[in-house]
């Protein structure tokens, strides 16, 4: 079973570099390609989702005429995109509010918000366009419609393509599961004399200049050591280095206060497949905040990924809490997953007993990117500025997915690797 995350991006090169530099490729996997299908479960029943639009580039648009998921005039109105002028103000907009005023109220309920809940577990309505999906914005201002620019940039990369077929589906995981990622790194690190000290917490930062222009950081560890660096990385979350930069920028730390945490957890259940009375197909479904579920979505874990479990298993993967539902995040194991199994029950048919479960519970740990957020991150960075051997980096910054903070924790790596060398020069 997977307690977090159970694949990445392959559209995102990071995730896919790292694990080749590792030696891992030969342990990537593709998603199941007889269950390509995903679904929204709206208005009593499961709705397919149209192809590609799990991250918003539907291949075509045709299936929106055959999905069920919107009356006529939310066709209608998701239609005007094509002919409304687009927004020029420079300020930053939320998800919710860019979502209707391009597409509507009906394609933002029924499509969009389910969506992008299960990205980032949040609330629309406070979300920022500029720093979660920055590029919706890009192809308004450049085609001055969505869906126009959508296709334009699928042309692109056909194109570009040319009749090479990618070798990964949309979403891809290792063999035995994504700590494979983690022990490989370690054991890479380890092998170029990396000392790594793990459960050892941090209890204060302090600097000290011994060098005009550049300082030395000192951390002081609650079982008494010191470790002193010429230059520092914090990848914590950005609550917890706040915490250690209050004494260096006071600013900072309030801006990295400011980003707020939502608290989740995944439920799994396995079930004997001589049980299940339903038949399930696809690789699961998402649910609107509309619909007053406390699923947010459900994985057919053993579809999506069959090496998961033998053939006489279902295993199944379940997705509550996030901002405004963290409420259920109070419940003990058992009723969680009772609340879990009604709704299975009510929107998939799924009745059968588990025979095996698993709680795992995630608190504060998906960093919400609401409005002025890039703007935010930049100020932080200018409040620290004063300090060239510090960064940050992780989730909280520019990117909750794996790729995005691999590529992220690279570029403050080379960062650092270069101020590193120009003060030995």
């Amino acid at each position: 079973m997977e307690a977090g995350p159970d694949s990445f991006l392959s559209q995102k090169p990071s995730g896919l570099e790292l694990c080749e530099q590792l030696g891992l490729s030969g342990q990537l996997i593709n998603t199941n390609p007889m269950e390509k299908k995903a679904f929204v479960f709206s208005r009593g029943r499961l709705h397919e989702l149209p192809e590609g639009l799990v991250t918003f580039v539907p291949r075509q648009l045709g299936p929106f005429l055959r999905s069920g998921l919107l009356s006529w005039y939310g066709l209608a109105r998701m239609g005007l995109d094509l002919v409304l002028p687009k927004h020029r103000s420079a300020e930053d907009e939320s998800l919710a509010h860019f979502f209707r005023r391009r597409f509507g109220a009906e394609a933002f309920e029924r499509l969009m918000e389910p969506l992008m809940a299960g990205i980032y577990a949040g609330d629309a309505e406070q979300m920022s366009l500029r720093a979660t999906f920055p590029r919706f914005y890009e192809l308004e201002q450049q085609y001055g419609s969505i869906i126009r620019g959508m296709m334009a940039s699928r042309r692109a990369r056909t194109k570009a393509a040319g009749v090479t077929a990618s070798q990964w589906t949309m979403f891809v995981t290792l063999r035995d599961g994504l700590s494979e990622l983690v022990v490989a790194l370690v054991d890479r690190l380890r092998g170029e004399r990396v000392i790594l000290r793990s459960g050892v917490r941090v209890a204060t930062l302090r600097v000290r200049s011994h060098q005009l222009g550049r300082w030395m950081y000192d951390l002081i560890c609650e079982d008494g050591t010191v470790l002193s660096a010429d230059a520092l990385v914090l990848a914590t979350p950005a609550y917890a280095a706040a915490d250690l930069v209050r004494p260096l920028s006071p600013l900072a730390a309030g801006l990295m206060e400011q980003i707020p945490y939502a608290s989740t957890a995944t439920v799994s259940l396995v079930y004997d497949t001589r049980a299940v009375q339903t038949r399930l197909e696809g690789s699961g479904f998402v649910v609107p905040r509309s619909e007053g579920r406390d699923l947010l979505a459900a994985t057919w874990t053993s579809l999506k990924w069959p090496h998961r479990a033998p053939p006489t298993d279902l295993s199944v993967r379940c997705y509550v809490g996030g901002v405004g539902r963290e409420s259920i995040l109070q419940l003990d194991d058992a009723s969680l997953i009772d609340r879990v199994r009604r709704d299975l029950k009510a929107i998939a048919g799924l009745d059968a007993s588990p025979r095996y479960t698993e709680v795992n519970r995630w608190v504060r740990a998906m960093p919400q990117y609401r409005l002025g957020h890039a703007e935010g991150v930049s100020r932080i960075e200018a409040a620290l500025s004063r300090f060239p051997g510090l960064a940050v980096t992780g989730a909280a910054y520019r990117g909750v997915g794996i790729p995005d903070c691999i590529k992220e924790g690279n570029s403050v790596a080379a960062h650092l690797i270069e101020y590193l060398r120009a003060s030995a020069a």
